[in-house]
């Protein structure tokens, strides 16, 4: 569960009853940014193709893992699909240098089956909150899937503002209300702008393509890695966490200092 999704539900709380979201609320407090990062990424303490918690695969760098280490694995691996001269076509997880706007992303990607992609909007001090997208078609599917998350953004930005507006007191408990509302309001909304803009939020894609054709999209400057997936064979039974473009050395939480 990530930060929205906390809010929403000390939103929902406070709907029901004052007291029990205030305790719900001092507990979230004591609850660190880096849990909740690693509960939002759906992180396992496992890099790569981790199939021990059922038949689940796990693609990517843990929470806490080593970003050049991770690299250094994803080169090696694809180095020795390309050397066995595998035709077929196989999933691999496309970890891009910079956040991309939609229209960026058909040139970088040329040569791959495209499936999904992973945006957020990249703003500075705010832990907004990581989406994925279906997008078989680029940059078409991202766009319109960005203006889906645009609507449901701006809706919660308007939940929060009414929930603001509700409270009148000035105790401990509706102080700390306030503030939990308006940090929503605030991320919601400049998450909406984002999206409405079809802002470069994309880092990173799902694609399906030959071990050669990988090997190509490797080499070009905008991507960061290419992390080859041969054990994916159903895309909704694997779990993808591509480092985001600022994370340089270890997979640690975003700056929340706004």
């Amino acid at each position: 569960m990530n930060l929205s999704d906390a809010l929403a539900r000390l939103r929902r709380g406070a709907r029901r009853m004052r007291g029990l979201l205030l305790v719900a609320l001092l507990a979230a407090v004591a609850v660190t940014a880096v849990t909740v990062w690693q509960v939002g990424r759906v992180s396992t303490g496992a890099t790569g193709g981790d199939t021990s918690a059922g038949d689940v695969v796990r693609v990517g760098v843990a929470d806490g893992g080593s970003v050049p280490a991770y690299a250094d694995r994803s080169r090696s691996e694809l180095a020795g699909l390309v050397a066995g001269g595998g035709t077929g076509d196989l999933v691999a997880l496309v970890t891009l240098g910079g956040y991309l706007a939609p229209d960026k992303l058909a040139p970088v990607l040329n040569g791959a089956s495209v499936t999904q992609v992973y945006a957020r909007v990249p703003a500075p001090g705010l832990q907004t909150q990581i989406v994925r997208l279906d997008a078989y078609r680029v940059p078409e599917d991202v766009v319109a899937a960005m203006d889906r998350v645009a609507a449901r953004k701006d809706s919660e930005a308007a939940d929060y503002a009414r929930l603001v507006a509700q409270l009148s007191g000035g105790g401990n408990s509706e102080t700390q209300l306030r503030a939990v509302y308006t940090t929503g309001q605030r991320i919601a909304a400049t998450e909406a702008a984002g999206y409405r803009a079809h802002c470069a939020c994309v880092y990173a894609a799902v694609v399906r393509a030959t071990p050669a054709a990988l090997d190509a999209l490797a080499h070009r400057a905008e991507v960061r890695m290419v992390d080859p997936a041969p054990e994916v064979r159903r895309l909704d039974r694997a779990v993808f966490l591509p480092p985001l473009p600022e994370q340089r050395e270890q997979a640690v939480p975003p700056d929340t200092s706004g």
